[in-house]
């Protein structure tokens, strides 16, 4: 079970003044379970990138298939897969459109003629994935909540049609840090849990340093870098700032202090792996004796 683009080119505007060649010939396979990370800077083809990957976007050459299938092809084999791939837009909260909380997550269901029964289990567990209580959120209006509440239900609604493949587009954009943090820990449950394939772009590093397994690094249209983030991030950081990306904050610190003689840890996930990698670096220093 994968995900594979073989010689995938994706041109806008073909044959018009305004044509640009937004991914170049791109050949890789994304694994079953994997937890993928995918940045670059803005206009590296990210989100064109995620978008062949379910039939958003047909590719201007090659092929996209999943499982197996040709995404690109008008038979119902292809539409079937395509709904394996659930995606999150940038800002999901513009997917709302139904006058309940509980009609929008069940709209995906619905349309795979599962039964009411079926529907209804599936929308309280996407709501519960969420963090929305379902009593107290099903019957109102999505138009009525705050802006990180309507993330939840454009995120539940991808969850309740149980993809096998999860794309997320910059989910975090605008939420707190409280906000993010409960999306990402409900994410990664779902990862853990359902061993669904997760395909993250963000602009964060932390988030992709501490929950990704692969990252793919995009720059001009090409994929870069693919590799295991700490790797990328410990030996890669001049391609990283060629591309337009920088390693996590926390990574950057630590390097400043191994260039300054510090003898200490960089391959960190989390500050408080830097906080530790730091605590025991200056409790083998010579003056802390």
């Amino acid at each position: 079970m994968s995900i594979r683009l073989e010689q995938v080119m994706y041109t806008y505007g073909m044959g018009t003044p305004f044509e640009k060649t937004a991914l170049n010939e791109t050949n890789i396979e994304i694994h079953e379970g994997e937890f993928i990370g995918i940045i670059g800077h803005t206009g590296s083809g990210k989100s064109t990138f995620v978008q062949l990957l379910n039939g958003l976007l047909h590719p201007t050459q090659g092929t996209v298939t999943v499982d197996g299938i040709d995404v690109g092809l008008k038979t119902k084999a292809a539409m079937d897969m395509r709904h394996k791939v659930g995606m999150v837009f940038q800002y999901p909260e513009y997917q709302l459109f139904e006058e309940t909380i509980a009609r929008d997550i069940a709209f995906g269901p619905r349309n795979f003629g599962l039964s009411e029964a079926e529907i209804d289990e599936r929308v309280r567990e996407a709501m519960d994935f969420v963090g929305l209580d379902y009593q107290t959120y099903a019957e109102r209006s999505p138009f009525r909540l705050s802006g990180g509440q309507m993330r939840r239900v454009a995120i539940a609604g991808v969850i309740a049609i149980h993809p096998e493949y999860l794309i997320l587009d910059e989910p975090s954009a605008g939420l707190d840090p409280a906000g993010r943090r409960e999306i990402f820990s409900g994410i990664q449950r779902w990862h853990e849990e359902k061993n669904i394939t997760v395909i993250l772009v963000s602009h964060n590093m932390e988030d992709i340093s501490r929950m990704a397994g692969r990252l793919i690094v995009l720059s001009q249209g090409d994929i870069i870098l693919d590799g295991e983030p700490l790797d990328i991030f410990s030996t890669q950081q001049e391609t990283l700032r060629s591309a337009g990306v920088a390693v996590p904050p926390v990574t950057e610190v630590l390097q400043y202090l191994q260039a300054r003689g510090f003898h200490l840890n960089d391959r960190v996930h989390t500050m408080d792996e830097a906080i530790s990698s730091l605590y025991h670096c200056l409790r083998g220093m010579p003056h802390a004796h």
